[in-house]
């Protein structure tokens, strides 16, 4: 065990004796984010620094796989992949200030789980998870799968550390699969109200066409005030260039240039476009609504943004609205939950994270199977308590 490791280890050993809450953190790039917010209360716990477990344990470009350590930079880890012509494919946000560097670890990346434009194309972070090395409650320092797809007997472990907000231990090591960059990419611009765009994105999904994300949202440039459809295509050159040809040649459109769509994606993945910028509007908050694809569009008073094909709906909401988005929520196989991305916009100190049907106030069969992986993973309670359940 080296040193950071080992330092690790005993700062969680000593914890549990004590009983000595930890807060785990990497680059605070999401320390907006969880439970706490909702309740307005403060991070709580000593902070227990990943940073110090840092760097690339292992990488085979020609198996598509890499083995990281939890502490090592998010953008560290894209360049070199970026290198090989290899990347991430879901796209996880770094939630940094704009033309400021990165501080998202890649530790991170798997607690929160969150995934970018092209999650409903290529899936999200768990799918990508093949094994890790964490460190629990006890300080006992465990592995979860490998670095194969097909090594999981029984409960796959690696998989349900991805979300669980640093709640069942301190990840240490991480296996991911990656995929190639596409070869090539395009970005199509269509203007259309939003039924028409979610009509439209339900027929091109049944064809085969190299759809990878898309964005539907009001541009509220003054002078414009249109209704836009932005569907990117990623695949071989020959497919993207026939898809091209046959949505513009279905729908009046633009094929805008790689060099501005590929800036705009990326506001898009970090939740940085004009929308997401406080509307300046009192007691409005960023509601973030995940449904079934095929879910129509919502006839709300507030404004929206529509992702992933039509299975990611933010809007501009006030808190008070909850009965209502939950209600239209799970009536259409989803949850609705106030989001809050630091950077994105100026409302962190009066936002909420949780809803009615969030992790915190989940049915009682739900919570009482999350209490009890906390229980056997952190007997103590120690690990970020708080964060994703109420602390007991």
């Amino acid at each position: 065990m080296d040193s950071a490791l080992h330092h690790l280890s005993e700062r969680i050993r000593a914890a549990a004796a004590d009983h000595t809450p930890l807060r785990i953190r990497g680059g605070g790039s999401k320390d907006f984010y969880g439970l706490h917010a909702q309740t307005g209360a403060d991070l709580q716990g000593e902070v227990l620094d990943t940073t110090a477990l840092r760097g690339i344990v292992s990488y085979e470009p020609s198996e598509l796989v890499v083995t990281v350590r939890c502490g090592t930079p998010l953008a560290e880890l894209e360049a070199v992949l970026t290198e090989q012509g290899q990347c991430l494919p879901f796209e996880p946000p770094h939630f940094a200030h704009t033309g400021a560097p990165s501080t998202s670890t890649v530790g991170g990346m798997v607690a929160a789980g969150l995934a970018g434009p092209a999650r409903a194309t290529v899936g999200g972070v768990r799918d990508y998870v093949l094994g890790l090395q964490m460190l629990n409650g006890r300080a006992e320092h465990l592995t979860f799968g490998g670095q194969v797809m097909k090594n999981v007997a029984g409960y796959d472990v690696s998989r349900l550390m991805v979300g669980a907000m640093g709640t069942l231990g301190l990840l240490t090591e991480i296996s991911l699969k990656v995929l190639p960059i596409a070869p090539a990419e395009a970005t199509l611009v269509f203007e259309m109200d939003q039924p028409s765009a979610l009509e439209q994105l339900h027929r091109w999904g049944g064809q085969p066409l190299p759809l990878n994300a898309s964005c539907w949202v009001h541009d509220a440039t003054p002078g414009q005030g249109r209704d836009l459809l932005f569907v990117r295509l990623r695949g071989a050159v020959a497919a993207v260039e026939a898809a091209c040809t046959t949505l513009l040649a279905q729908h009046v459109g633009t094929r805008m240039d790689n060099a501005q769509a590929q800036p705009d994606w990326t506001l898009c993945r970090n939740q940085q476009l004009p929308f997401f910028a406080d509307p300046g509007m009192q007691g409005l908050q960023l509601w973030r609504l995940s449904v079934a694809q095929t879910a129509p569009a919502f006839d709300l008073p507030w404004a929206q943004l529509v992702e992933w094909h039509g299975g990611l709906r933010w809007l501009w909401a006030p808190a008070d609205a909850a009965p209502q988005l939950q209600a239209l929520a799970l009536q259409h196989g989803g949850n609705a939950t106030i989001f809050i991305a630091a950077y994105a916009y100026s409302t962190r100190a009066r936002g909420r994270f949780g809803s009615e049907n969030s992790v915190a106030t989940a049915p009682s069969a739900s919570a009482a199977i999350q209490r009890r992986l906390q229980d056997s993973f952190d007997p103590h309670g120690i690990f970020n308590p708080g964060r994703l359940l109420p602390a007991a």
